[in-house]
């Protein structure tokens, strides 16, 4: 069995605590790599490298730093085959969609080589009587993620890329479930001439994480996961004077008006629902037809594309997604299948029996589709986070629009539509961070900023874009003001420039 490795200072470290978390391949269900749990004498070890190594990247200019992130997407590209291998092997999602997870985590690596833009600051000449004021954006120093086991080269390169653009060090504790390709990343960061100690490795659970809110050097803490582990992220590392961003679960809905092209929101439902077995916290998960007429005909649209779904492990090219990540995530997820069920909605798809041959032993749950579901069933309110898709029906668009509306999450939510004027007030009017029309997925491109609403989001400024810079950067400002325009004598009364 592999042992794995933190990344501390330019080269692996081995575990010292003795302390290790299992990695297993999904689709068998082995145990094939361990990964070492850190301590806080380990966390010490990479924030001493990092304040070592801070200040002199910052001192670059930033299109000295923007060449490394030149170097690295063309890394990232050269070698995503070899890194997707890997990503499906220990998270079970298919080769393509692990292609697509570096994939948008290349694209913000691409959008921070315009880091001598993003960082410039402003400037007003003559803001008084030979007065002139600019503001800068510096580096807050160290920075940390704490990421998700779903995309696990996407979501720790949406952090790292501008947290280090903008001239911090970034300490990265990724999930103990797929540790490897952070690793790999590692690597790559310094094959494209990064500093040893500016991106590195730590391994852990909630030992490392309490660690890392509590350390005093560190400056910034970025989260995603589940809500409840985004607020406590959140609680702890601000009492410990942290600015943080902290991202949180999703019950994403899919509003279906009767004017809709059916085959067209029937295929989006089973890409946006079913693909990477919906462990996206941008999946959709509940379905919301406007009219019985049109749920029926939604229903007649799902029912046969979900049963005809194919699941496999990475390995079978035909696969439309794999299994789940653990055994445990297995198990939730049929326990609240069985819920659902026991509280009175329509399985129309069942999926809990699924077994593939040669597989057995593997963490799959089969495509599984529910109708007649309420907003007082556990299945609607829990995020599932499983191949489970949930159709509430409604009457009228204004009962359609109250339901994401009275969820407590505030992800994602998409509309489908022939109609320019309810996608417009649907827009408009839905308290949701994240909007899609005519798209099941409304993930924003990476110059745009990505960032739910409600319980989804902890902090007030999001993942990449513009926030991003925002976030891993302090601005200070500088009233300047030189000999000739000084006049004599002491003031008293606050400065105003008349």
């Amino acid at each position: 069995m592999l042992d794995l490795t933190h990344y501390i200072n330019g080269g692996h470290h081995e575990g010292e605590t003795g302390r290790f978390a299992d990695v297993y391949n999904p689709a068998t269900g082995e145990v094939e790599k361990r990964t070492p749990l850190a301590s806080q004498q380990e966390l010490e070890k990479a924030v001493s490298a990092a304040k070592a190594a801070q200040p002199a990247w910052a001192s670059q200019n930033p299109q000295k730093r923007a060449r490394v992130f030149m170097k690295l997407a063309v890394l990232l590209e050269e070698n995503k085959t070899a890194m997707a291998e890997l990503l499906s092997r220990e998270h079970g999602k298919t080769i393509e969609d692990s292609k697509g997870d570096i994939q948008r985590g290349l694209e913000v690596v691409e959008f921070v080589t315009g880091a001598p833009h993003l960082l410039k600051g402003e400037y007003t000449e003559g803001a008084g009587p030979g007065i002139d004021m600019y503001s800068m954006r510096q580096p807050v120093g160290i920075g940390a993620g704490i990421t998700p086991f779903n995309f696990p080269a996407m979501i720790p390169l949406w952090m790292a890329a501008p947290a280090i653009a903008c001239g911090n060090a970034f300490i990265l504790k990724p999930s103990e479930r797929d540790p490897s390709v952070p690793l790999r990343i590692a690597e790559l960061f310094e094959e494209a001439g990064l500093p040893k100690g500016i991106f590195q490795v730590v391994q852990g659970d909630k030992d490392a994480v309490d660690a890392i809110c509590a350390h005093p050097d560190i400056g910034a803490v970025s989260f995603v996961g589940s809500t409840p582990i985004a607020r406590y992220v959140y609680q702890t590392a601000a009492a410990h004077g942290k600015r943080a961003q902290c991202f949180g679960g999703a019950k994403n809905h899919m509003i279906i008006m009767p004017d809709a092209d059916m085959d067209q929101a029937a295929d989006a439902l089973i890409g946006a629902g079913y693909g990477s077995a919906g462990e996206r916290c941008m999946a959709i998960s509940v379905a919301v037809p406007v009219g019985r007429e049109t749920g029926d005909r939604l229903i007649e649209k799902l029912k046969p594309r979900i049963e005809e779904l194919h699941v496999g492990p990475y390995t079978d090219e035909k696969a439309d997604f794999g299994p789940v990540v653990t055994k445990a995530a297995q198990e939730r997820i049929l326990g609240l299948i069985d819920t659902g069920v026991s509280e009175g909605a329509k399985l129309v798809v069942d999926g809990r029996g699924f077994s593939h041959q040669g597989y057995e032993n593997g963490f799959f749950v089969g495509g599984c589709l529910f109708d007649d579901v309420t907003p007082d069933m556990e299945i609607y309110k829990a995020e599932i986070f499983g191949p489970v898709l949930s159709v509430v029906r409604t009457n009228t668009y204004e009962e359609a629009l109250d339901l994401p509306m009275k969820h407590e999450y505030g992800n994602g939510v998409s509309i489908y539509t022939r109609d320019g004027d309810a996608a417009r007030d649907f827009s408009n009017r839905i308290n949701i961070g994240m909007v899609g029309v005519n798209v099941p997925i409304p993930v924003p491109l990476a110059y745009h900023s990505f960032g739910g609403w409600k319980a989804s989001s902890f902090g007030d400024l999001n993942q990449h874009g513009t926030d991003s810079i925002r976030f891993w950067t302090q601005t200070k400002t500088v009233t300047s003001r030189w000999p000739s325009g000084v006049k004599d004598g002491a003031e008293f009364s606050i400065p105003v420039m008349e």
